[in-house]
């Protein structure tokens, strides 16, 4: 017996001695990102490269050592990422060339928007395009020199023994460029204050579209050539301009990008949701990362359209979408993860960017038997769908219906075997590595996601979705939103940083005000003016009737930049814009409406040029150039009128209501005990009121 239990004793120390130095050869290095709790600086932390985290001691660290910062930017669901990583940082050679002349800094881009903003400007004007990974060299201050995105092993190790080599014996031909690249990225979003008077029109709107028509493809969808990506703000703004001008050219062309967008391989044929973008022109091929900002967008984008066509694919699209956003990217406290990784594990050991979501022709004919050709049919498992390999990539060209006919089966039976094959799919893919999520909650983009299950509860009256809006908007408040009235932009671990960007503030007050349109709850609305009272503090130009993107409260950078331009997000300014005017309405603000009026005016030249880079603006010029309806609804079946009305795509309108006496403005004097009155009014004037929903709507003018 004690012969057995010394054999175990020995036993286990040399297992946890085995295990020590297991730990020790995987972890042969550890630099300071180890302290970090961001996923993708963590992912950096056992490289031999010295990193640090962006900071005060970081910076005067470099100005101490008169060192170069070498500023790595990128995020953790990034293939390029991984991949620079790989070839550079993970090697001892190019790690000691970085550790010798560099002051190294890794920058989570989602975290840090801001430090992003600067030196993806730099890189920009040094080259003409940007991208992740970032890699900008700058100079012990911040002032840059010198970026690019990725760089292969080789290219790298030049460049950097380069630029050391000129700082060292040319220092001031360096601070000569750095004095003049960085005058350039303050002035690369320069707005000025427009000061004639301020005029929107539909003519306009005509003629900028007109121009914007040149860059779509009507055939596929999406603009012409590849890559595609989805611009869910570009959409929303095209449905309302097609349908507000009765342009049907434009209404075909969204809808074919949307059908196309939801039958490609962008989006997750088997598990719902959609991928970053498709690297080909049919949307087939997807940069596989799934990222919370696009999803929550998309949402909202095929609730409306759904809305406006009462096609059965959005609707389908919408609930697959929120499905996966509740199976993958939820929280117990309600909050959203930021996303899933490009890249898994292949069956070789080795990360591979798709790996999770290809299907060879074996795997499927074993999976599904006798439906494989069906299937085949339904998801082109032939030459359009391959990708590369022998593996497939899920992609639709055909609807239900007409592969119904062509099989002889009705369109109930196939839509019951989708299903079933989505099921069976779903948990063999599980049974793979799954892609790395960056379990990061971001305010800003957690907004775009709760706007979504928003926009999805009012056009579908699913109870379970207005359930998670409440859940995930009651996080935002208790967790993100400060004794002092600010924001902060990062929650992980329990633990909330990182004071707000505009993006918080804009997208939250956005939130708001939609989730108090279904809830009729006040306490929404209010926060929502109180979030737009702390940004004017804060965030506020007004000799250029803008907001800054920092708050004045964060550590100076060498610029302070303003958000102006749309991309796949929206501009935090024309988020910002379209608030203001909305809360102009509500509380009979007028100065409001003002500064919202100038910030669109500030932009027009630029709407025009580039239609597709400021589509959110043109949302908001629509507002300025028809009529715009307040419609507020006062009675105990207040409630039930605004899912009547809510039923109807009404671009051009806001709701207000109360099922109680109200002193919002639009609502004060306006309670009945004993009927409930719909109020349809234009900038305060109301008609009269009327009982009747139907009544209600015949007064409302859509088009322009």
């Amino acid at each position: 017996m004690n012969k057995l239990f010394i054999a175990f004793i020995l036993f286990s120390i040399i297992s946890c001695k085995n295990q020590t130095n297991k730990k020790m050869i995987e972890h042969k290095f550890t630099n300071n990102l180890i302290k970090e709790t961001s996923p993708y600086l963590l992912q950096h932390a056992h490289n031999p490269v010295n990193w640090y985290a962006w900071n005060n001691e970081t910076l005067e660290l470099a100005k101490k050592e008169n060192k170069l910062l070498l500023i790595s930017i990128g995020y953790s669901s990034c293939h390029w990422c991984h991949v620079m990583e790989h070839e550079s940082f993970e090697n001892e050679e190019v790690a000691v060339i970085m550790n010798t002349n560099f002051i190294n800094i890794k920058v989570d881009r989602e975290e840090r928007p801001d430090i992003d903003q600067i030196y993806m400007s730099a890189v920009q004007l040094m080259t003409g395009r940007g991208g992740w990974p970032l890699n900008c060299i700058a100079l012990p201050d911040g002032r840059p020199i010198w970026g690019g995105t990725y760089f292969p092993k080789e290219n790298w190790i030049n460049a950097l023994e380069q630029i050391s080599k000129m700082y060292k014996e040319k220092p001031d031909q360096v601070i000569d460029y750095a004095v003049k690249l960085t005058e350039g990225v303050k002035n690369s979003d320069l707005v000025e204050i427009n000061k004639s008077i301020p005029e929107f029109s539909i003519a306009d709107l005509k003629s900028t579209v007109n121009k914007w028509q040149l860059y779509m493809d009507f055939d596929l969808g999406g603009r012409v050539g590849a890559p595609k990506f989805p611009m869910p703000n570009n959409y929303q703004f095209l449905l309302r301009y097609g349908t507000q001008a009765s342009n049907d050219s434009v209404l075909k062309y969204t809808n074919t990008t949307l059908t196309n967008m939801a039958y490609g391989g962008i989006y997750d044929q088997v598990g719902g949701g959609f991928s970053r973008y498709s690297v080909d022109k049919k949307w087939h091929v997807p940069h596989f990362e799934k990222m919370l900002y696009d999803n929550g967008q998309l949402v909202s984008l095929y609730s409306e359209a759904y809305q406006a066509t009462k096609n059965p694919l959005y609707k389908k699209t919408v609930y697959e979408t929120l499905e996966f956003i509740e199976r993958e990217l939820t929280n117990k406290e309600g909050a959203f993860y930021s996303s899933l990784d490009a890249d898994s594990i292949n069956l070789e050991g080795k990360l591979e960017e798709g790996a999770y979501y290809v299907w060879t022709i074996e795997e499927l004919k074993s999976i599904l038997g006798n439906d494989f050709d069906l299937f085949s049919e339904c998801f082109n498992i032939n030459e359009y769908g391959l990708l590369k390999h022998n593996n497939y990539v899920l992609i639709r060209t055909k609807s239900d219906a007409d592969i119904a006919k062509n099989q002889h089966i009705s369109e109930e039976e196939l839509q019951q075997k989708v299903k079933k094959w989505q099921h069976v799919l779903l948990k063999e893919r599980n049974k793979k590595e799954k892609p790395r999520l960056d379990d990061k909650s971001l305010t800003s983009w957690n907004a775009l996601m709760l706007k979504g299950y928003i926009d999805a509860y009012k056009v579908f009256n699913e109870k379970h979705f207005l359930e998670i809006a409440v859940k995930n908007a009651t996080f935002i408040l208790s967790k993100q939103l400060q004794e002092n009235g600010n924001l902060n932009h990062s929650y992980k671990n329990g633990k909330s940083t990182i004071n707000g960007y505009l993006e918080d503030y804009s997208t939250v007050i956005d939130a708001y005000i939609s989730l108090y349109e279904v809830t009729l709850n006040e306490k929404w609305l209010s926060t929502a003016k109180q979030l737009t009272d702390y940004a004017f503090d804060h965030f506020y130009e007004p000799e250029k009737s803008m907001f800054y993107f920092t708050s004045d409260e964060d550590q100076n950078l060498i610029t302070r930049k303003m958000e102006i331009e749309d991309n796949v997000i929206p501009a935090s300014n024309s988020i910002m814009a379209k608030n203001l005017f909305l809360l102009s309405h509500y509380y009979s603000n007028s100065y409001y409406l003002k500064v919202s009026q100038q910030m669109l005016h500030n932009v027009k030249d630029r709407t025009d040029k580039y239609a597709s880079g400021y589509s959110n603006w043109l949302q908001l010029a629509c507002n300025f150039t028809g009529e715009f309806y307040e419609i507020a609804i006062s009675g105990k079946e207040a409630s039930e009128k605004i899912k009547e009305i809510n039923k109807n795509y009404i671009p051009n309108k806001l709701i207000a209501g109360s099922i109680s006496k109200s002193r919002l403005p639009l609502m004060e004097g306006r309670f009945s005990e004993n009927e409930t009155y719909t109020y349809v009014c234009v900038d305060g004037a109301c008609l009269l009121p009327v009982k009747n929903t139907k009544k209600a709507l015949s007064q409302l003018k859509i088009t322009f």
